[in-house]
């Protein structure tokens, strides 16, 4: 068995304003023994955000999760009041063996009367026990479906570049130090908090067939239930981003994987954050 969780926290912020870590951690320990947990809007050293007293939340998560391990990905990095730096992105904890780690700023274009922010996806080969994998997650814009569009081109193309490497073999000059190949093997897991509705133009934009052999994306949801609507993530307990409750959190599987999915689950009644905890579990 292999089970993956994502989960928007909101720095932790839960329905109530309150920002409760341990709170994060207990709801996820709630739902079963995961391997592998993919979070978004994690912060550190930031004050400015509501409830949070600027405490390294990625240090304290990962001392909660023992065993795991911790992978962080920062998309915005900017100089705070007192000399130091404020750090939003998102995180990867792996209970299984860790292999190398990329971490990708997606395009973030100007657009002048649009709020948007930088966004990251991280990359990480995972030797999980259904073989190695490589694991992305990330969050897309909000505000813009512009910007969502252009970042989804990009992940496109790191995971059509991503499987040419995997085909690729190592040379001579590349034994040893920074130059060494590692295995970066075609089969793919994406999750994260994508801020589209399932209805949306971007969901088709991820799932559209790819060329030369590259293993095409597939909808966890929708492949395990083809008839059925996609279940809401946000907008259950409180509208106050959303005009009604959408599914804005997803994880797609490559082909190869499809045979081992097995289920797929939502924590609808948690309100520790605006979004709700997704996963799915292989064999």
């Amino acid at each position: 068995m292999m089970k993956l969780l994502s989960w928007n926290i909101q720095w932790g912020k839960g329905l109530d304003g309150c920002v409760d870590l341990p709170r994060i951690v207990q709801t996820i320990q709630r739902q079963g023994d995961f391997d592998i947990i993919c979070l978004q809007e994690v912060a550190v050293n930031f004050v400015d955000l509501p409830g949070s007293r600027g405490e390294n939340q990625f240090d304290r998560l990962s001392s909660a999760l023992t065993g795991f391990n911790g992978i962080w990905g920062v998309a915005t990095d900017i100089p705070d009041k007192c000399g130091g730096r404020n750090l939003f992105g998102n995180a990867i904890f792996s209970r299984f063996p860790v292999g190398q780690i990329w971490r990708h700023l997606l395009p973030w274009q100007a657009e002048l009367m649009t709020p948007s922010m930088q966004r990251v996806l991280i990359e990480a080969v995972i030797y999980t026990n259904l073989g190695a994998v490589r694991v992305m997650t990330t969050h897309l814009e909000y505000y813009s479906q512009h910007q969502r569009e252009t970042q989804i081109n990009a992940i496109r193309d790191l995971h059509r570049n991503a499987c040419a490497m995997s085909r690729r073999e190592s040379l001579k000059e590349e034994e040893g130090g920074p130059f060494e190949v590692f295995s970066r093997p075609e089969q793919a897991l994406l999750c994260g908090d994508l801020n589209f509705p399932a209805w949306a133009l971007e969901r088709e934009q991820i799932l559209a067939p790819f060329e030369d052999a590259v293993p095409n994306f597939f909808d966890a949801w929708s492949t395990l239930h083809p008839d059925t609507q996609h279940s809401p993530t946000v907008g259950i307990h409180s509208g106050d981003f959303v005009d009604r409750p959408e599914c804005f959190d997803y994880i797609f599987v490559t082909d190869g994987l499809i045979p081992r999915l097995r289920t797929y689950g939502i924590d609808m009644m948690t309100q520790a954050s605006d979004h709700q905890p997704i996963w799915v579990e292989f064999e």
